[in-house]
């Protein structure tokens, strides 16, 4: 095994949109090298030309600003490195290491003995040479493989440890052999994380699951807790205490506690940690993170921002997507959008006299939360029930659903004359379905 100061490198291939597995393998490298007082290394392997792009470079890139991973020294290009490869595959030619098969250049698998390494996650691995085909080390084309980037790259830049996910398991006796081939005495330190699955314990899926990171960031998901939950994909805290600071997490993380076993993905528990770290946020946090959205809404884009600061805070408590704020909110900047089953459970029998008493309470009084909650109650307390069964009609009224932030506190905000015009066009709801019988 190779010692001194750990390096550690992150090598995506940008051939498409980061995705879930590509940023916990990041984040496990991140965390390590961290945790040691290594380096991390970003490396590109762009040698697929054909696949990758300049945008889905920049993808990777921003999304890993985003997750706040940041890398030592500038990033490695794998498309700039082609003589490095040129001339292992040349040194394997000469010395019959490797052989020219239909205008490709094979690596020659010994026909007998193992391929072994040590693997922190699993263990001693083995692989039968005879199981391993000889491969390719340079295509038709010219240019080399990802196997010999690979092994060159870790090798000429100092890699201490390669961890990665289970899916390339298969993969690493061949680059094994070809770092042996280069003169290699000694190997990195192998850890194969365990794959990532859904809830029916299959892998996941670019064509079944929503496994694109972007997806996520633009649903709503903050950076800190997205990082803590993909820092419980495959490990855990000794303390068993999940929602925590990431300088907590790399204080505590080591890669000889990730565990082999398959970690299953879980977007209601990601949206619940999300919905922690969302009502961690004070109330000027909090109207600024869930800004870009209410902007993206009609209403939205011409909000005074001292508007948005007062509303915001009714629905931190509730919110754990911040793509999920606007509707929440939307009832006070424009028409309120009725939901049909929502309006048909609280529109009981006494939901038009409720709604009308409320009209002439709300039209006469001072205009604040603690007045209009006690007048409701009241009102309530008169046709003896309990204020949240008499708030129901008046909520889906004036809100359109019947779950929502602080009622009362949400009038005060929507004001005197729209809320009693929306108790208006309830009641006139109301007196038309049972003019014609509904």
């Amino acid at each position: 095994m190779l010692s001194g100061a750990p390096r550690l490198r992150f090598a995506p291939a940008p051939t498409g949109l980061p995705h879930l597995g590509t940023a916990r393998t990041a984040l496990f490298n991140w965390l390590y090298a961290r945790h040691c007082g290594g380096t991390m290394v970003l490396r590109i392997e762009d040698t697929n030309a054909e696949l990758a792009t300049a945008a889905h470079i920049d993808q990777i890139l921003e999304t890993l600003e985003w997750l706040g991973l940041d890398f030592d020294g500038e990033p490695v290009f794998q498309s700039q490195r082609g003589t490095l490869y040129d001339a292992a595959v040349d040194r394997w030619l000469d010395e019959g290491r490797a052989y020219v098969d239909d205008g490709a250049v094979r690596f020659a698998v010994p026909d007998d003995g193992v391929t072994a390494f040590d693997d922190i996650v699993r263990g001693r691995v083995e692989f039968p040479n005879a199981s391993i085909d000889d491969f390719v080390v340079r295509r038709s084309d010219g240019s080399a493989t990802f196997f010999v980037a690979n092994a060159v790259d870790d090798l000429d830049l100092g890699i201490t440890h390669v961890v990665r996910g289970e899916d390339l398991l298969n993969t690493t006796p061949k680059v094994v052999l070809l770092r042996t081939a280069l003169g290699a005495t000694d190997m990195p330190t192998f850890a194969h994380l365990p794959l990532i699955v859904n809830k029916q314990r299959k892998k996941l899926s670019k064509r079944r699951d929503d496994v694109s990171l972007i997806s996520y960031r633009d649903q709503g998901v903050l950076p800190e807790a997205m990082v803590n939950y993909l820092a419980l994909l495959g490990w855990g805290p000794p303390d068993d205490i999940e929602v925590r600071p990431l300088s907590e997490i790399v204080d505590l993380f080591d890669l000889a506690d990730v565990n082999a076993a398959p970690a299953m993905f879980d977007v209601d528990k990601l949206t619940a940690i999300n919905g922690t770290y969302v009502r961690a946020l004070d109330d000027a946090g909090f109207a600024a993170a869930v800004e870009p959205w209410v902007r993206a809404e009609p209403w939205g884009a011409d909000l005074d921002a001292a508007d948005l600061s007062t509303v915001a805070p009714l629905i931190r408590e509730r919110t754990r997507l911040l793509g999920d704020a606007p509707g929440r909110i939307a009832f006070l900047f424009a028409e309120p959008q009725i939901d049909s089953d929502d309006w048909a459970a609280a529109m009981t029998a006494l939901a038009s006299d409720i709604l009308d008493r409320a009209r002439t309470a709300f039209s006469e009084t001072e205009w604040n939360a603690a007045t209009l909650h006690a007048e409701l109650r009241a009102i309530g307390e008169s046709f003896g029930l309990k204020l949240g069964k008499a708030q129901a009609p008046v909520r889906v009224a004036t809100t359109g659903r019947a779950v929502g932030p602080p009622l009362f506190e949400s009038l005060a905000l929507l004001g005197r004359e729209t809320t009693l015009a929306r108790l208006d066009t309830a009641l006139a709801k109301l007196a038309s379905a049972a003019d014609s019988g509904e």
